[in-house]
């Protein structure tokens, strides 16, 4: 193990990777109860969603461990489930079954990308504002996603978006919200998840003991343990996902996960000196090369697409370095596998403030752009706003990428359209006519 995972190269114990393998999972393991939440949505059902998240997380982090060998947890992504219910499913009216496939198939082009490197080409082609918008954008819509699951925002008629009522199940999400940025702010381990138990706790008298008269209780007993749900395993639906107007959708599945996948293995390797003799993220290819693998795994299980967590810098701070934090972090998922009568009581205002604060991990990278120029600033303040406005990633992506393209080649910068991003343009086009 010592010699497997060159402990003594990178200045580490296996105690100290233990420690931060069970740090890296407390910080990612809100995602078991969380990703379900939000794919149940969609019409799958919870508990096989659950066994889905856990496997992904748990073989693709195992993965990510033994092969790349590198400390970060690999999971279902945020702001890629909410894109797979909230825009393909609910708002295209694709079925889960073909959105399922269309996971699967971009987890496959997102593959080859990396085995050919062609994904090198592509990340450069894409401007730095233009990554930074989008995943500010992903976070403000993950956000509106929480707020509404809470009812916190309503539907307005005339307002667009309006405050809801002030109802115990509303200030029970707002306790929760507090609570759970509290110990988020004072970074203790496992914040967001004792966040989550507590909100569900807080919301177990209602419909019982107070407010809520004459509805049933938000939360009901239905035991602790239960086999694990397998009901999802290849129900993917690969033929109709390859139809002209599931394009936009494996389009946006290969492209965010792109995006999401590299930001964090450069973002985690220059927090924690993670890099090779190049100055480059360590086995970047090969890290890549796992994402893919837990995109492509997670359509066949019943999933939305996997992707390198950047909560892994909890492990990280508590000094992983190998894969052997990998390891620690994916055998903790396992047990999870057998509490899905368990987890499913947790109700929606529980699993809210967790989705909202994710919106705020996310919005980070927006302080990067340079707001003062403005040919590069209003392309990037249409594909933040444009995510949440139009409740699609899809939109934000392809109207931000076309604004800057016009923009630059109309000010005189056409030098700085490379011929990549061109293409980009144009599978942009097709998107919108395939709409």
């Amino acid at each position: 193990m010592t010699s497997y995972f060159e402990l003594k190269k990178y200045g580490t114990t296996v105690q100290t990777e233990i420690i931060a393998g069970i740090s890296s999972f407390l910080a990612t393991s809100y995602i078991i109860i969380v990703n379900p939440s939000i794919l149940s949505q969609a019409g799958m059902p919870f508990s096989a969603v659950l066994t889905a998240t856990v496997l992904v997380c748990a073989f693709s982090s195992l993965m990510m461990g033994l092969y790349a060998k590198n400390p970060i947890l690999v999971a279902p992504g945020m702001g890629l489930n909410a894109f797979f219910t909230f825009t393909a499913v609910l708002g295209m009216q694709v079925p889960w079954p073909v959105a399922l496939g269309a996971v699967f198939w971009s987890g496959i082009v997102f593959l080859l990308l990396s085995a050919f490197n062609i994904r090198t080409y592509i990340i450069k082609a894409i401007p730095r504002p233009l990554r930074y918008a989008i995943a500010a954008g992903i976070g403000l819509f993950i956000s509106l996603i929480g707020f509404s699951n809470a009812k916190f925002i309503t539907a307005n008629p005339a307002t667009i978006l309006g405050p809801g009522e002030l109802t115990p199940a509303v200030l029970t999400f707002l306790a929760g919200l507090l609570v759970t940025a509290v110990l988020v702010t004072k970074q203790v381990k496992g914040g967001i998840l004792m966040g989550i138990v507590f909100t569900t706790l807080a919301a177990y008298p209602l419909g019982r003991w107070w407010g809520m008269e004459g509805a049933d209780p938000l939360i009901t007993w239905q035991g602790i343990f239960a086999a694990p749900d397998f009901s999802l395993f290849f129900r993917l639906d690969l033929v109709n996902s390859l139809q002209w107007a599931v394009v936009p959708v494996i389009f946006a599945f290969v492209f965010t996960d792109m995006f999401d996948s590299l930001s964090t293995l450069v973002g985690l390797a220059e927090a924690a000196n993670l890099l090779d003799e190049r100055g480059e993220p360590r086995n970047v290819k090969r890290s890549l090369m796992v994402d893919a693998i837990a995109t492509t795994l997670a359509g066949l299980v019943g999933s939305s697409p996997g992707t390198a967590y950047i909560e892994s810098a909890v492990g990280i701070e508590a000094g992983g370095r190998t894969g052997l934090t990998a390891v620690v972090g994916a055998l903790l998922f396992l047990p999870f596998l057998f509490l899905a009568p368990l987890l499913s009581m947790v109700p929606a205002i529980a699993t809210a403030p967790a989705v909202v604060l994710v919106g705020v991990f996310m919005v980070r990278p927006v302080v990067k752009i340079n707001w003062q120029q403005l040919d590069e600033a209003i392309p990037a303040f249409l594909a933040m706003v444009l995510i949440p406005f139009t409740h699609s990633i899809t939109q934000g992506i392809i109207w931000g990428f076309l604004s800057w393209t016009v923009l630059k080649i109309l000010s005189g910068k056409k030098h700085e359209v490379p011929l990549p991003l061109l293409i980009v343009d144009i599978f942009c086009i097709l998107a919108l006519l395939l709409e």
